[in-house]
């Protein structure tokens, strides 16, 4: 009798890759140090998920740059796109792009023109700019005692960050326990270092008198401890105030030539507008302002941010 021997062949069906998503995002700038910040939240969160792609651009400060990009994104079918402003009042168009494509849009760190009612498929990711200048000038008029001489550097005009955080300055000194406190003058330094140590060197070369710089940023606050020191100034005798904690900030701090900043999370920022936009592709509903709060950093607690 024969026996019968059944082989019984066993097929392998591999599962099939999980779909690619894959995200465009257009940076303000790739030279500014905070956004640089931001970036790297961005790209550290889309390493977590491997199925994610990024297409990174630099709008290089062009707002007609930038919108190409973002045009370009649509072109080529992206899952959803990140833009980090440079020019708030810019963005409706961007927006328009984006929603007539049904392509999940979030704005980060600068707020878009229609941050106030975001269409439907649309989020922005920030902090509010009311809190940062505020607790920047607060902290300043407290050391200086509610009265002095202000000097202001600020950042471009056309960006809404900038305005709202010059704002809060002149709020808080119109206040009644800082209305000792008096703006000489305001000059634009667009963020950048070297612009806020001429802008400086200016006002030291007047022979002004003054008590603070308040910046809108680190970067600029820097740039006028620059000119100070440059220029002899003793800095036990000035106050100097900036915004965002970036690790040079931190720095001049913590070699006692940065009075003042205000912690600006621009590593959360960026890993919630990347979570957020993932998010998005996938249907989910997303809040139309989503806020990551500023918090006042001085000598006595910096430790925390080092």
């Amino acid at each position: 009798m024969k026996r019968m021997f059944v082989t019984t062949a066993l097929v392998l069906c591999a599962l099939p890759a999980a779909a690619e998503t894959k995200i465009g995002v257009s940076m303000t700038s790739f030279d500014n140090p905070f956004l640089t910040i931001l970036l790297n939240g961005i790209k550290a969160e889309a390493a977590k998920d491997s199925t994610v792609t990024l297409s990174l651009e630099d709008a290089q400060l062009d707002v007609a740059k930038q919108l190409n990009q973002v045009q370009n994104f649509v072109a080529n079918g992206v899952d959803a796109i990140i833009v980090n402003p440079v020019d708030g009042a810019s963005t409706p168009a961007m927006t328009a792009l984006a929603t007539e494509a049904g392509i999940p849009l979030v704005y980060v760190n600068h707020p878009p023109a229609e941050h106030a009612a975001m269409p439907a498929g649309t989020s922005f990711i920030g902090s509010n700019e009311v809190d940062s200048g505020t607790m920047e000038t607060k902290a300043v008029c407290q050391m200086l005692g509610g009265k002095g001489d202000v000097l202001v550097l600020m950042g471009p005009l056309e960006n809404e960050a900038s305005l709202v955080r010059t704002k809060d300055i002149e709020d808080v000194i119109a206040t009644p326990e800082c209305s000792g406190m008096k703006i000489l003058d305001k000059q634009v330094g667009n963020w950048n270092r070297t612009q806020g140590q001429d802008i400086t060197t200016n006002w030291l070369t007047t022979g002004m008198h003054f008590d603070a710089i308040i910046a809108n940023n680190d970067e600029m606050a820097i740039g006028a401890i620059q000119a100070l020191k440059g220029a002899g100034v003793d800095m036990g005798s000035v106050v100097v105030a900036g915004i965002d904690a970036t690790p040079d900030g931190l720095a001049a701090m913590a070699a006692g030539d940065l009075d003042v900043t205000v912690f600006q999370n621009a590593t959360k920022q960026g890993e919630v507008a990347l979570s957020s936009a993932v998010a998005m592709t996938k249907g989910e509903k997303v809040d139309g302002n989503i806020w990551i709060p500023f918090e006042p950093v001085t000598k006595e607690n910096m430790s925390q941010y080092q």
